[in-house]
């Protein structure tokens, strides 16, 4: 998003998102997007909203039309050292100092902010408010779900591809039965009861 102010200077707004705050394995991911007024993008919303194959659609395009676009994420290392609270702040603050284009403001999704070098507001629900933060989170959920994908070749039996790391029935079990990976976060109980 671009603000046009009196003096017409450009003021660049990205937006920012996360994704897999909640899994029980893998790294949170942010993204921060600038969009191009000049090239709208039809159907942005949540990304949770949208069917898997809409998202990677989507995905394609962000990263075609933005002004920039950027993606990070923290470990799983850092979130079992930090919390995953911290982690995901700095999975954020990662994406906003990654983008090609250095943004005068920045929306987003949540209630609290990261520490940014450009002015920040907090938005509840903002990926159903604001295309820029919609595109974000498109386009850090389609990254770590593709991912988690590759991480069900790597780590067959416990159902990546399905779950995500969320804790699904069939994670528990499987972790109940295979025991803990590389790629899990021993600070989250589930995963802190079996060591």
């Amino acid at each position: 998003m671009i603000i046009h102010t009196a003096q017409n200077h450009q003021i660049l707004c990205c937006g920012v998102d996360e994704v897999g705050r909640g899994p029980l394995a893998g790294p949170v991911v942010a993204a921060a997007v600038i969009l191009d007024p000049q090239r709208s993008i039809e159907g942005l919303a949540d990304s949770k909203k949208l069917t898997e194959k809409k998202r990677r659609q989507l995905s394609l395009e962000i990263r075609e039309k933005s002004l920039a676009w950027s993606i990070a994420r923290a470990e799983v290392e850092e979130i079992d050292d930090l919390n995953i609270l911290h982690a995901t702040m700095l999975a954020m603050k990662r994406a906003v100092d990654a983008l090609a284009l250095q943004p005068h403001r920045a929306l987003v999704d949540g209630n609290r902010l990261p520490d940014l070098s450009c002015d920040a507001e907090a938005v509840i629900r903002g990926d159903a408010i604001h295309p820029c933060i919609s595109a974000a989170s498109i386009i850090a959920k389609v990254a770590r779900d593709s991912e988690m994908v590759d991480m069900e070749i790597k780590y067959p039996g416990y159902g990546f591809a399905r779950h995500k790391g969320y804790p699904t029935k069939i994670h528990l079990q499987a972790l109940q039965q295979l025991g803990v990976t590389p790629i899990h976060r021993r600070s989250f109980a589930p995963v802190r009861k079996l060591l």
